[in-house]
């Protein structure tokens, strides 16, 4: 069965080939790759899209709490239904690091629309970085 339904792009971060040409990811690696960069990115950090990325960025000082938690997996759900419509987010859970306070876990569990595979990644978050 082929997977080019998939889509092909930049690997992220952006890497150069043993050919010298900007390395590639493909298929599921390139949907795991793009929801890495949507959580990567910050609200208003691209000027010609400033609506694209995520609202945890705003929220680097904010205490390691349950209304952080809340909000951290809120605003990563709603990024990722906004800006990747090969999946579907079957859940978003954040948990703090053992031992680390200022770590935030965010797991992420995904069905891929077009096979129905399943799959999940683990974004580290961290808060209170000034501390």
């Amino acid at each position: 069965m082929s997977r080019e339904f998939l889509g092909v792009g930049w690997k992220f971060p952006v890497q150069v080939a043993p050919d010298g040409k900007i390395a590639q990811s493909q298929h599921e690696q390139n949907i795991e790759e793009s929801i890495f960069l949507i959580l990567s990115t910050s609200v208003r950090e691209r000027p010609m899209l400033p609506a694209f990325g995520c609202g945890i960025h705003d929220l680097v000082f904010a205490p390691n709490n349950a209304t952080t938690v809340a909000e951290v997996s809120t605003s990563v759900r709603d990024a990722l239904v906004r800006y990747e419509p090969r999946i579907d987010v079957l859940a978003v859970d954040a948990f703090a690091a053992p031992e680390q306070d200022n770590l935030l876990l965010i797991r992420v569990d995904y069905q891929v629309r077009a096979n129905n595979a399943r799959s999940n990644l683990v974004y580290p978050f961290y808060i209170t970085e000034g501390f």
